[in-house]
């Protein structure tokens, strides 16, 4: 597992699927803000590819989020689209609504950093988020990310375009453990 101050990262468990499908993908509202495609419900018992982890897959290591103190599920976290050539990957993460509002955000952005810098070596770190989520964009600054730009009207959200920001994070830029 890798720890954070407040959290763990650690490999997804069976019995953490339901959880994590009842809490974030069930959810119309939340699911249609993270994803990059249409909401769509999940026929109960089906392997959801967002849940399910394929040890074989090169390109994205996901992780599930707990909490340090009681190992209680609070949320998915990963790193995706690694390119080994460019050395570059992007951060994902989503907080079950019971865990928001704690700083478990900010804590899960500092140890997906060390997994791509330390552990796997990678030389840039990105994270697309939607404008108005200043609780990602918060924990990625304190992190040390920087916003590079915003792609305008570049998502469509339950029923309008919403602007996106690009924050990226260069490996010698990074301070661990800073979070101002």
């Amino acid at each position: 597992m890798l720890k954070g101050n407040k959290v763990g990262l650690r490999a997804r468990h069976e019995d953490d699927i339901p959880v994590l499908l009842t809490e974030l993908y069930d959810d119309v509202v939340n699911s249609s803000r993270a994803e990059a495609g249409p909401w769509r419900p999940i026929v109960p018992g089906s392997k959801d590819p967002r849940l399910v982890v394929d040890d074989k897959e090169q390109g994205r290591v996901a992780f599930s989020v707990v909490e340090l103190g009681g190992g209680t599920l609070i949320g998915s976290a990963n790193l995706w689209g690694i390119d080994n050539h460019n050395r570059g990957a992007h951060i994902g993460l989503g907080l079950l609504p019971s865990a928001r509002g704690k700083g478990y955000g900010t804590d899960v952005v500092s140890v997906l950093c060390h997994y791509g810098f330390i552990v796997r070596g990678l030389r840039r770190l990105q994270i697309e988020t939607l404008a108005d989520n200043t609780a990602m964009l918060r924990s990625a600054e304190r992190n040390g990310f920087v916003r590079e730009g915003v792609l305008r009207s570049s998502a469509w959200v339950m029923g309008e375009f919403l602007d996106e920001v690009l924050l990226g994070l260069l490996v010698q830029e990074w301070k661990p453990g800073s979070k101002d």
